[in-house]
């Protein structure tokens, strides 16, 4: 077998790099199959399933094949929903193993000057510097504002986009404004008697173009009777370098997040982001060959709760009356939040426990959206197909409120909403928004501060 030079560097990479005993792991039983969205709306093709990406990688790793484009493609097409681990009876870790083979073709891939300005930018100029995603998100915020996204739309300038990124302009929440998004609190306290310290992580994206709900998620802490620390020094978890072959940028910021959180001194890290904690809760994985880094990081995650798993735990539901309207709830699983972070019974209680409101529960609510980061811009065709079906089973609930607890699901609901036409009945809303609605409706309204 002949290979060109890159190739022969990416196969020896394989080799040195990926975890063998975890290549070997996977026993081909195939219970993985009709858990994996790709290999379910590809037709049943083998090379896009859980365990036929796992045999490419083996076969790269061994030298019987070569690390060409289709096997590249075969791993780029894989949403990283991660669905596949929770019914693996050997427990293989085939999240590690995507994103280690994931960052071994980044690096090792001649890429054209366009690309990597861009990734250079994103990746190293962007999103390590949160005041940096404020002056961004303060941008989006003037062409909301300033009359430039109705004159965009009346003439038809986003025609000239592909369909799915016009639809994702028009599904932007509303941006605060740059005063506003400066003005973050670095500590809170309990409404009532404390029963709990926590610090919590606000993220980049979640404390800028999503800060409502990091507010209404504040509130719900106090409510629940926490004293709320904001670590000032914290920053973007690194998902999307983790996810996008950036491992080392990664582990810088979580190293800064470890360093920030543990001076905090606080019982538990909440996060409300599925796509964020998930990427938290293995920064013992990320940083276990690196001596100083590894207790700190177990540290780190042993603390790490969702913002419905503390609320349910501190038994908000019972403590604070939740009331709403009538309307049917559904809720749309965050991915990461139930395949890696494992919460899915706690954000269904808390629904549950609002009177007024019926729950119906989504068939395949567990299967992804087609969200997974920027998944629906890279890899569009595959992530409308995929939003489709999830669509036709929301509408199958009747659900006047779709219920999801990450943002990116959050405004791939919403756009899927816009394009079944049915904005007008029915919205989708993140948890802690439905909550803090229900237990400002239930029993008196708190300003935040």
């Amino acid at each position: 077998m002949t290979m060109t030079k890159e190739q022969a560097d990416i196969q020896q990479a394989f080799t040195e790099r990926m975890d063998e005993e975890e290549l070997l792991n996977c026993m081909r039983c195939g219970f993985c199959l009709p858990a994996c969205p790709t290999y379910i709306e590809t037709g049943f093709q083998e090379k896009h399933s859980p365990r036929g990406r796992i045999a490419l990688m083996k076969a790269v790793a061994d030298g019987l094949i070569a690390p060409d484009d289709d096997v590249e493609a075969s791993l780029d097409l894989c949403l990283g929903c991660r669905a596949c681990e929770p019914v693996c009876p050997a427990g293989v870790n085939y999240g590690h193993l995507l994103e280690e083979a994931r960052d071994i073709f980044k690096q090792h891939r001649k890429q054209s000057f366009p690309v990597k300005q861009v990734r250079k930018t994103v990746f190293e100029g962007l999103f390590p510097h949160q005041k940096r995603i404020r002056a961004a998100t303060g941008l989006l915020g003037f062409y909301q504002r300033s009359g430039l996204q109705k004159a965009a739309r009346k003439i038809g300038f986003m025609k000239l986009f592909p369909d799915h990124l016009a639809g994702m302009e028009s599904v932007l929440p509303k941006v605060p404004t740059m005063k506003k998004m400066k003005q973050r609190p670095a500590y809170l306290p309990a409404d009532h008697e404390k029963t709990a310290k926590a610090a919590f992580f606000s993220g980049c994206l979640m404390d800028t173009m999503f800060l409502e709900t990091n507010d209404a998620t504040l509130k719900l802490l106090q409510m629940a009777g926490c004293e709320i620390v904001i670590p000032t020094a914290q920053g973007c978890c690194g998902a999307l370098h983790g996810h996008s072959g950036e491992k080392e940028k990664a582990k810088e910021m979580a190293k800064k997040n470890i360093e920030a959180f543990e001076q905090t001194n606080a019982d538990y890290i909440i996060t409300n982001a599925g796509g964020c904690g998930a990427f938290l809760i293995r920064y013992d994985h990320l940083l276990k060959d690196e001596l100083d880094w590894a207790e700190r990081a177990k540290n780190f995650t042993r603390r790490l709760k969702d913002i419905t798993q503390i609320l349910l735990e501190l038994n908000f539901h019972q403590r604070i009356p939740l009331q709403l309207p009538t309307q049917i709830l559904t809720y749309q699983d965050s991915c990461h939040l139930r395949n890696v972070m494992h919460t899915y019974t706690a954000p269904r209680t808390l629904l549950q426990a609002i009177e007024g409101a019926t729950y119906q529960e989504m068939r395949d609510a567990d299967r992804c959206c087609g969200s997974a980061g920027i998944y629906n811009i890279v890899e569009p065709s595959m992530s409308m197909q995929i939003l489709d079906h999830k669509m036709a089973n929301a509408i199958a609930t009747e659900a006047t409120t779709i219920v999801t607890a990450n943002p990116g699901c959050l405004l791939q609901m919403k756009l899927g909403i816009e394009r079944e036409g049915l904005s007008s009945k029915i919205r989708a809303v993140h948890i802690v928004d439905v909550l803090l609605e229900a237990a400002s409706k239930g029993g008196k309204k708190d300003t935040l501060l």
